[in-house]
């Protein structure tokens, strides 16, 4: 798909600001100083956002991420120092043109706030925001650790993934629909002081995380209250990882890590954090919103806003809903972008200007308009927005045709305005248009085609005024047919022009459902084999529909951008002859294409 290289350079963020933060009253509310950034920018964005028990250490991690010492603050008291979910907008390091969009979140479990439902909130905000999620903690991963971890089972009672349907009844969603656009899951566990080794053996990180998510068999309420929280990490998130950090410092001197050089922490801690550093930027993928969309910073505000004012209004977060409403204010600007780029290019040229040379101008910045559409718009229902665009293109350009060359100055007064033929005013009318002609650059006409009209003199006789008349209307109507060939050939190269971007924009479309289908369905194909090398036979056969859903939505969608490409031509064709038809009918402007061979009206 043709682009438009509009991508600015990241805004310079030397320190965090604050994203969104809790009022007196508890409710989370959104600044408006972030949003500007964010909206400044027009990269597309890697978010990774930190959650976790206060005082855990999350901000320096966080720092870590950023190549910096100090930024997020630590604090050194056993008070949860992080208020709300702060911001740090900063050059991705390993991918050019994309923007690390670090989260850093309020402390989860602080004695002093005594409002869980907003720890409730702030996990569920860090989980639909970002692209990797790291939940940090301490000393190792037990059952009391997963307990903490309580969030994850209350996140499909804070969080919708599809829209409710008619008569707002909500459909049921099982977990594939939430893997969809859940994020990574990194478990970040800090002061681990344990030797890495299960009956015996060592064990990677890894498999110490899987191991403590390892399922009990049986039924009854104590199993089920065991095997929710892990039920959950297993199949709501796409990918798992686990990091361990040594002590960085003996205890005392905790307090003044961020102060402490790199020489003054212990060897394995530099190397762990290194490692961890180096897979979150290596690993993270740009965000995602349900069907696949990558986003840039400004749709990321817009997500933001839009969250935030659900879980204001007393409702549940949709995705699906905020795809919908962040679309049509999207699509609308991009429409507006186009748009301004087409008139922009076409006031810039030269008039009077041959009709070919204004061809030529369109096709450009109409190409170039389209391309800007292209690039902003997603979810566009129907294309119905693209119609819209189509719509003023083609009557944008039916506009950009005045009569700029000679003939169409003299037979514009003469012929359809000047019926008071007498021989003073066909003789002041003729001496300005010649004068203009010889002043004007670009010249519509050759001056050797017009001295048949001007090397006769003016004779005032009644018969020489009816033929020079009649000629000059015959010359109109041999005009007036080549700017007809010419538009219409414009028509049918906008034509092409659109079916072109927009058989690219499917293609992408597609295959962004299909990355987006790929990755759950590699998710439940991995945890349907662990299920069945654990004896959940049970488990395992549930989720085989899981897979053959996903298999079978991959498989038909390839079918469907088919399907979609053969609706293409028929609303191109459709939509630019009802433009170009719709202002003949209305205003007697342009000729439909079985008038445009013998039809002789007014073009403007």
């Amino acid at each position: 798909m043709k682009t438009i290289n509009l991508v600015q350079p990241l805004i310079p963020m030397p320190a965090p600001i604050c994203l969104m933060e809790n009022s007196p009253a508890g409710e989370l509310q959104v600044q408006q100083e972030a949003l500007r950034v964010l909206e400044e920018i027009t990269q597309p964005v890697v978010v990774v956002a930190i959650a976790g028990l206060y005082r855990t250490g999350k901000s320096y991690l966080m720092n870590k991420l950023a190549s910096r010492r100090t930024g997020f603050s630590l604090g050194s008291t056993v008070q949860s120092h992080t208020k709300g979910i702060w911001m740090w907008c900063v050059p991705h390091p390993c991918r050019a043109g994309h923007t690390l969009v670090l989260l850093d979140t309020e402390g989860l479990g602080d004695v002093e706030k005594g409002n869980v439902k907003n720890d409730t909130w702030i996990f569920a905000l860090a989980v639909l925001l970002s692209s990797t999620l790291v939940y940090n903690s301490m000393n190792t991963i037990d059952h009391y650790a997963l307990e903490k971890l309580h969030y994850v089972t209350e996140l499909t009672e804070h969080i919708k993934v599809k829209a409710a349907g008619e008569g707002g009844r909500q459909e049921e969603e099982d977990s594939a629909e939430f893997v969809r656009f859940f994020p990574a899951f990194v478990w970040a566990v800090r002061d681990f002081t344990l030797q890495l080794k299960l009956n015996g053996r060592e064990i990677s990180e890894d498999e110490y995380l899987e191991h403590a998510l390892k399922l009990k068999p049986g039924h009854g309420k104590e199993v089920a209250v065991y095997n929710t929280t892990r039920d959950c990490l297993r199949n709501y998130f796409p990918t798992r990882k686990c990091f361990v950090f040594m002590p960085p410092v003996p205890g005392e001197q905790m307090s003044q890590l961020a102060a402490l050089p790199d020489s003054a922490l212990h060897p394995q801690f530099l190397v762990q954090t290194s490692r961890f550093c180096e897979y979150v930027f290596q690993e993270s993928q740009v965000k995602t919103i349900p069907g696949g969309q990558p986003v840039n910073a400004r749709l990321f505000g817009s997500l933001v806003q839009t969250y935030v004012s659900t879980i204001q209004s007393g409702q549940v977060p949709c995705p699906e809903n905020a795809v919908t409403t962040m679309a049509t204010i999207e699509n609308e600007a991009a429409v507006k972008e186009a748009l301004a780029h087409y008139t922009a290019g076409m006031a810039a040229q030269q008039l009077p200007a041959e009709l070919g040379e204004l061809s030529e101008a369109h096709g450009k910045c109409e190409g170039e308009a389209l391309a800007l559409f292209m690039q902003r718009s997603f979810k566009d229902e129907d294309r119905a927005f693209q119609k819209r665009l189509m719509v003023c293109d083609a009557r944008g350009f039916s506009s950009s045709h005045p009569p700029q060359c000679l003939s169409s100055q003299v037979t514009h007064k003469q012929v359809t305005g000047a019926l008071d033929f007498s021989a003073p005013v066909y003789l002041r009318d003729r001496c300005h248009v010649v004068e203009d002609f010889r002043k004007a650059p670009n010249k519509g006409v050759k001056v050797s085609l017009w001295s048949l009209y001007f090397s006769l003199s003016f004779l005032p006789k009644e018969e020489k005024q009816k033929a020079e008349m009649l000629e000059q209307q015959q010359k109109v109507v041999e005009e007036k047919q080549l700017q007809m060939e010419q538009l219409m050939k414009d028509q049918e190269r906008s034509h092409q022009e659109h079916v072109r971007q927009l058989e690219a924009k499917v293609t992408e479309e597609v295959a962004s459902a299909q990355q987006e289908a790929k990755r759950a369905l590699e998710c439940k194909l991995k945890e349907h084999e662990a299920m069945l090398q654990q004896g959940f036979k049970e488990k395992a056969r549930m989720m085989e529909e899981e897979i053959a859903e996903l298999r079978q939505e991959m498989s038909t969608q390839k079918m469907q951008e088919l399907f979609n490409m053969a609706k293409v031509y028929g609303q191109v064709l459709k939509v630019m002859y009802d433009a170009f038809v719709s202002d003949d009918d209305n205003d007697n402007r342009h000729p439909s294409p079985s008038q445009a061979s013998g039809r002789t009206g007014r073009w403007m």
